[in-house]
């Protein structure tokens, strides 16, 4: 069976994931790329982006995580794109160009259909209008036993860690203080859903903390 995680997910010290005012401009909020600082810098994440050099050490053991076993991925409409409302001409085709970083199905979270589209290197994105479930039901047959990613952005991890539909979660905490924007844990009693901490480690960029149930 398809073990369901959140993996390198970036957290401010005051517990924000994103920062305020995203856009096109910024789509991870005003200073929200420096919450993921840690893992630019990293080897495994040059070599995903197709680049050499980076870091080594923990922060990259980290990353290196995010591809190993991974069968399918479910994202927010928010993490896809700006487009609000209804899709328009269908142009926009997500943030990442011909070619997404993910090269395997990938589940969309909407409330408004979409054909599915498909990108160079294996990305597959699929449009789900039935809600959370239905999304990892999709993805786990797509899985095909590997692992399910959760993606992002914080609403939609929140939606599953809040139904108990992720097995273990992967927080990177950076010192970094947003002051606003989307929070991770307001309202989420991580101990009562079962999460307990199994793994801990420290660089200088980022403390990561590895949740499980």
């Amino acid at each position: 069976m398809s073990k369901v995680i959140v993996s390198n997910f970036s957290v401010s010290i005051d517990g924000y994931g994103a920062g305020p005012d995203q856009s096109l401009e910024n789509p991870l909020g005003k200073c929200g790329e420096d919450l993921h600082q840690w893992l630019f810098a990293t080897t495994a994440f040059q070599q995903i982006d197709g680049k050499d050099g980076g870091s080594e050490g923990i922060d990259s053991s980290y990353a290196a995580r995010f591809k190993q076993g991974v069968g399918s991925y479910i994202m927010g409409r928010n993490m896809f794109g700006p487009v609000r409302g209804d899709w328009g001409d269908e142009n926009w085709k997500g943030w990442w160009g011909d070619n997404p970083p993910f090269h395997a199905p990938t589940f969309v979270l909407t409330h408004r259909p979409r054909p599915s589209i498909a990108m160079e290197g294996g990305t597959i994105f699929h449009f789900v209008t039935e809600g959370i479930e239905s999304a990892l039901e999709q993805a786990k047959a797509a899985a095909g036993g590997r692992k399910v990613v959760i993606g992002g952005g914080v609403a939609t991890i929140r939606q599953y860690l809040q139904a108990g539909l992720v097995d273990e979660v992967h927080f990177a905490f950076v010192p970094v203080a947003l002051g606003r924007g989307e929070a991770v844990f307001a309202g989420i009693d991580l101990p009562a859903l079962g999460y307990r901490i199994t793994e801990h480690a420290a660089s200088a960029a980022a403390t990561h903390i590895v949740l499980s149930r």
